[in-house]
């Protein structure tokens, strides 16, 4: 897939696209051709406040580059009124990028409900509520393209994110489930997890790293995932400051036990070395993969 990706005609949602990583995704696929809805709340980087000059900023430039785009300060809760910016205005949606995100810092013992509550109300069921909107006029068009935007703190956990993490890597297992239920029907889903310099990061990375992680360096992924001829979906993503890498799961080959007999903690015990030994590892890819090892345990093939 080397042609030029062009996006003429196709109409793109982005959510969070005042600033940041949403701001590039916007400009990028103006240009390339993408009728945009730029959607911000206008609020600040811990989802204090609201205003409407960051999605008019955006559109602006848009607009003075020969693009076509137009505003949406909604919050990502009311996702069908995003969805209902872009059937309004163009009569379709090609595109959903679920970018929108807040941060609430703090270690587990100091953390709020409030801090777990707000995260999962923008991140979690923000991109479930803009995706569900989107879903059956995606169904009914037979094409879609659906990037959601996870972390490494929801892949590998970080101290002080309990909160993001928990949401991050939800929206993981969201996209996968998506991408199954979606393959039928032309839509491809899939997570990215960028390290990028944003209103999120820009109070906990020095100055001149944030310069160095462009936003700009995330968003060609993006376009190439959401690309016409791209058969990529369910998949996972890092990328940041010109890194891009493709994640799996892996799995040792584990230890088997006589299902007609008692498992006890202390025969898993004596097993634990080969339980966690990766020599000749697999890589598991869809849930069939987990029941294939625990029937052939018990002689039965499914």
């Amino acid at each position: 897939m080397s042609e030029t990706m062009r996006f003429d005609d196709r109409v793109v949602v982005i959510t969070g696209a005042g600033a940041g990583l949403g701001r590039s995704h916007a400009l990028e696929f103006a240009r390339r051709g993408a009728k945009v809805v730029v959607n911000d709340l206008g609020g600040g980087g811990h989802g204090e406040g609201k205003g409407s000059e960051a999605a008019d900023r955006v559109v602006a430039e848009i607009q003075a580059a020969g693009g076509e785009a137009v505003a949406n300060y909604d919050s990502v809760e009311n996702g069908e009124a995003i969805i209902r910016t872009a059937i309004d205005n163009y009569d379709r949606v090609d595109v959903v990028v679920n970018n929108a995100g807040i941060l609430r810092d703090a270690s587990f013992a100091k953390m709020t409900d409030s801090d777990r509550d707000l995260l999962y109300r923008v991140h979690a069921l923000g991109a479930y509520r803009v995706t569900r909107a989107a879903w059956p006029i995606m169904l009914e068009q037979g094409y879609g393209r659906i990037v959601n935007t996870a972390s490494a703190a929801g892949i590998y956990g970080n101290f002080g994110q309990a909160n993001y993490a928990f949401v991050k890597r939800g929206l993981i297992g969201f996209s996968n489930t998506l991408a199954i239920e979606g393959a039928r029907k032309g839509i491809k889903v899939n997570v990215i997890a960028p390290v990028a310099g944003s209103r999120l990061t820009e109070t906990i990375l020095p100055k001149d790293v944030l310069e160095a992680l462009k936003p700009e360096f995330v968003t060609p992924l993006v376009v190439r995932l959401c690309a016409e001829s791209s058969t990529e979906s369910g998949s996972l993503f890092e990328v940041g400051a010109g890194w891009v890498a493709k994640l799996r799961w892996e799995r040792s080959q584990g230890a088997c036990f006589d299902p007609k007999a008692e498992l006890t903690a202390e025969a898993i015990d004596a097993a634990w070395d080969r339980i966690g030994d990766f020599t000749g590892a697999q890589h598991p890819t869809t849930i069939q993969d987990t029941f294939g090892p625990v029937f052939g345990n018990l002689g039965i093939t499914p």
